[in-house]
């Protein structure tokens, strides 16, 4: 089912628990998260990134099809526009039924990014949308700030009260797109910002985090939790070694349901590890 964002997050937040939040790139990936909500027993974000809206052309045919996996689903979920840099893709976000979204205006300077969100919170609050974002670049996304890049708590303060964002991502040490999950958090900085900062925090790059640190980061105050690169490298392997055990198959929903079933069962643990469970 289709369910509040700001309900499902901020309960988390209260209850010192986190939201698995899994981006969308096919529908087997809707579909993977869908089904792991359900056997784990709670909710969870779908999330779509422009990138791959690009990929399918338009962002209408991958949410369209992410929208009707939440709705038959008896888990609560949200479905998410993630990484949205074009605000008219906001808009297309919001029309199409989304009921989060993520707008980026990290890369602008520190009022040009204020004042670009705080729009897009007035457009989306009016639809009765919430919506994230970011201040200051989280590291490894296109090349942009070494994962030693921090936020600043009184910065981030003065954001959310300018903005009246809803959740904020925050820089603890993170890098986007790593493939390997060797990452170290700065735990104290993420217990200040949770102190400091009365929306729920958002860590993006989470695929290169060990499980132990993602729980702590938890424990210390993170919420949402997104992954991406892990769950496509889970995906892409069970393809590659059904394919190797069953060279001459070439129905895909053979292999792409080998690769479903595998990130069922990777999501299923990952919301463990990320306290998610009630």
């Amino acid at each position: 089912m289709l369910t509040d964002p700001i309900e499902l997050v901020a309960s988390a937040r209260a209850a010192g628990r986190g939201v698995g939040a899994f981006n969308v790139i096919q529908v087997e990936h809707a579909e993977a998260f869908a089904e792991a909500a359900e056997r784990a027993g709670c909710g969870l974000v779908m999330q779509i990134s422009q990138n791959a809206a690009k990929y399918h052309g338009s962002l209408a045919p991958i949410a369209l099809a992410t929208l009707a996996v939440a709705r038959e689903s008896s888990a609560p979920i949200v479905v998410h526009l993630d990484h949205a840099e074009d605000r008219a893709l906001v808009t297309q976000a919001i029309a199409l039924g989304m009921n989060s979204v993520m707008y980026d205006g990290s890369k602008l300077d520190y009022a040009a990014n204020v004042a670009a969100t705080a729009e897009v919170v007035r457009e989306a609050h009016a639809a009765g949308v919430s919506v994230e974002a970011e201040l200051g670049e989280v590291g490894g996304k296109d090349g942009v700030h070494a994962p030693g890049v921090r936020t600043r708590p009184s910065e981030a303060v003065d954001f959310v009260g300018a903005t009246g964002v809803d959740a904020l991502a925050v820089a603890v040490g993170t890098s986007h797109a790593m493939t390997e999950r060797t990452a170290s958090l700065d735990l104290d900085l993420i217990r200040e910002l949770r102190a400091a900062i009365r929306v729920p925090l958002v860590l993006h790059g989470s695929s290169g985090v060990p499980d132990d640190e993602l729980t702590r980061a938890v424990e210390a105050g993170m919420t949402k939790i997104n992954i991406s690169t892990h769950l496509n490298k889970t995906m892409t392997a069970a393809i590659a070694a059904f394919m190797s055990a069953q060279p001459g198959i070439v129905d895909p929903r053979k292999y792409l349901g080998a690769g479903r079933s595998a990130m069922v069962d990777e999501v299923v643990r990952l919301l463990g590890v990320l306290k998610a469970t009630r």
